[in-house]
């Protein structure tokens, strides 16, 4: 019996399993299983798992479109295994990860725990700059598991793990935005530790479009206000700096505008840093540049879903019903 069990939630992302699937054939320890939730997808990629079946252990299910909460749940249901690790559809796992995950939790074990992400150096120019976006203490102040952080430790769904003990005192995840956020706060209160894993990290593919990552990260800002009326003490003041930058850089066009030119000054220099920097941890000067783009359109998205959903759910009072709002989303 399989020690892991991954569990992969699935919608229309026939090219992105493959590529998973076949990273995980590469692993060097193979004590895990396969649990593949497609969640109502349209482009099924129930042949896709068939192919890989004599080399892994894998089992494939297809049901209803509910979310991808409710497929992960799905899945913890019928594993075998007593730890359960979770990676979204679009990652590829570097072969060393489960003889990693596994020696580091022999040494010391954890209940719950997260890994990076990462780009591999065959993503397309768009997607390392996103991920340079997604993981410089420039853009996210290190809380997406980078060498420095400014808030403690929270496991993203891409790369999260925790054990069979925790799921039966914690129950699943919930479905909502930032439902690995919540699940790692109700972790954590019911008195599990949670640890960063850095060697145990996977290449994220994330969006592929300029127009995908903003939506994405517009969601990301909405869902932090709707994390505070969940657990007030959960906002800290890095998720604030995205809405305060959104908020300077219209100021400082408008006084550019209306009163001295020189007033924008501050907006290219920090592009220049965000240039400066991703060129020293890329080492191209496209996806430097392509970084500075998607560096202001993370700020900027999230930051503007922030702003809404703090003035429509805090000040304007709608979100008085959150826990409401997520029980009729059947994730409770």
């Amino acid at each position: 019996m399989p020690y892991f069990s991954v569990i992969v939630p699935v919608y229309n992302r026939r090219g992105e399993v493959r590529d998973l699937l076949e990273s995980l054939t590469a692993q060097s320890c193979k004590d895990f299983e396969v649990i593949l939730v497609e969640d109502g997808s349209t482009e099924r990629c129930d042949d896709v798992a068939a192919a890989y079946a004599y080399r892994l252990q894998i089992q494939y299910f297809h049901k209803a479109n509910e979310g991808r909460s409710i497929a992960r749940n799905y899945g913890i249901e019928r594993a075998v295994g007593e730890y359960f690790i979770f990676f979204d559809s679009d990652c590829v796992i570097p072969e060393q990860y489960f003889s990693t995950l596994k020696a580091s939790l022999e040494a010391d074990f954890t209940p719950c725990f997260g890994g990076p992400d990462a780009a591999s150096p065959d993503f397309n120019a768009t997607q390392k700059a996103i991920s340079f976006s997604m993981t410089s203490f420039l853009t996210t102040g290190g809380i997406r598991g980078g060498k420095v952080q400014l808030e403690k430790f929270v496991p993203r769904s891409f790369n999260m793990g925790f054990s069979r003990e925790v799921w039966q005192k914690v129950g699943g995840f919930r479905e909502m935005f930032s439902e690995d956020i919540d699940i790692s706060t109700r972790i954590r209160q019911a008195g599990f530790r949670i640890r960063l894993i850095r060697d145990a990290f996977v290449y994220h593919k994330r969006r592929n479009t300029l127009r995908s990552f903003a939506r994405q990260t517009h969601v990301f800002g909405m869902s932090r206000i709707t994390l505070k009326l969940l657990y007030p003490d959960s906002l800290k003041l890095v998720h604030t700096l995205p809405a305060v930058f959104t908020l300077g850089c219209a100021a400082l066009v408008l006084l550019a505008i209306f009163w001295r030119w020189w007033a924008i000054l501050p907006i290219p220099i920090y592009a220049l840093m965000l240039w400066i920097n991703a060129l020293v941890e890329t080492r191209s000067l496209k996806v430097a540049s392509i970084a500075v783009v998607t560096s202001f359109i993370q700020l900027l998205s999230y930051g503007s879903g922030f702003i809404r959903a703090y003035v429509w759910k805090i000040l304007l009072g709608h979100g008085r019903d959150v826990e409401q709002e997520i029980a009729m989303r059947r994730g409770k």
